[in-house]
């Protein structure tokens, strides 16, 4: 019985369930909204000869939302 409470599913809380689903939500929309800006995808190759040749990086920033504090990839060009 013990063994089983410990592997089941958390919802909440660091690493649950509703904290990774904050994570993947917030993340893609970050890149949707790089991706409208630039105006191509990730890894293609219509962003290349373009003058200033973008790379498509990104930084790390934690956001605190009701599921707790979330760590995001922020998208960028730089």
């Amino acid at each position: 019985m013990e063994q089983d409470r410990s592997e089941r599913l958390q919802l909440i809380g660091q690493g649950g369930l509703l904290q990774r689903l904050t994570k993947r939500v917030l993340e893609s929309a970050l890149e949707g909204e790089i991706t409208d800006h630039l105006g191509y995808e990730k890894h293609d190759a219509g962003g290349r000869g373009q003058w200033h040749l973008p790379q498509r990086g990104g930084r790390a920033k934690t956001v605190l939302t009701d599921a707790g504090p979330v760590e995001v990839k922020v998208p960028r060009d730089t």
